[in-house]
């Protein structure tokens, strides 16, 4: 028995001393608690605050860079629009520009082939004159040799008018 009454001793020992330690942690304990509080209010929810505002101006810079991509899409797009019709009307000037000349060479053709018309039909007429008078000038002179033929093959004595009979 002296066994169990010493285990019974030691476990009263162990009971005394685990008392102590734990009167002795209070203090300990109440410190902690006041410390958790204390850093709930002065840290922890500025902390919850200045997160929560940083969230919200970061989704809202995100939001604003995103309306300032569409904006600036928008104006691309008009900006786009602007230049296709620019393009356009360079080209409506330029077919303008390409049939004016074309019908300014045309009226130049047309105007040079007249001219060059007329100097043919003057060439013509000229060539015909020239024909004309060759001809004349070539049955005088072919009257005239037969004359000077027949002079100089008939007998002196001979009259012209009876060898042309």
């Amino acid at each position: 028995m002296r066994l169990s009454s010493l285990a019974i001793q030691n476990f009263m020992d162990i009971l005394n001393q685990l008392g102590g330690l734990v009167l002795g942690s209070v203090p300990t304990m109440i410190f902690f608690i006041l410390l958790v509080i204390a850093y709930t209010v002065l840290v922890q929810g500025p902390l919850d605050k200045t997160l929560a505002e940083r969230k919200a101006r970061t989704s809202g810079a995100v939001d604003q860079a995103r309306g300032a991509i569409a904006a600036a899409e928008a104006e691309t797009a008009v900006y786009e629009d602007k230049l296709r019709s620019a393009r356009s009307e360079i080209m409506a000037a330029r077919e303008h520009r390409v049939k004016q000349w074309q019908a300014e060479r045309d009226t130049a053709l047309e105007s040079a082939r007249g001219v060059a018309q007329e100097r043919v039909k003057v060439a013509r007429q000229e060539i015909e004159a020239a024909s004309a008078s060759a001809r004349q000038q070539i049955e005088g002179a072919s009257a005239q040799l037969s004359e000077q033929i027949l002079r100089a093959v008939l007998p002196s004595g001979a009259k012209l008018s009876e060898a042309q009979r």
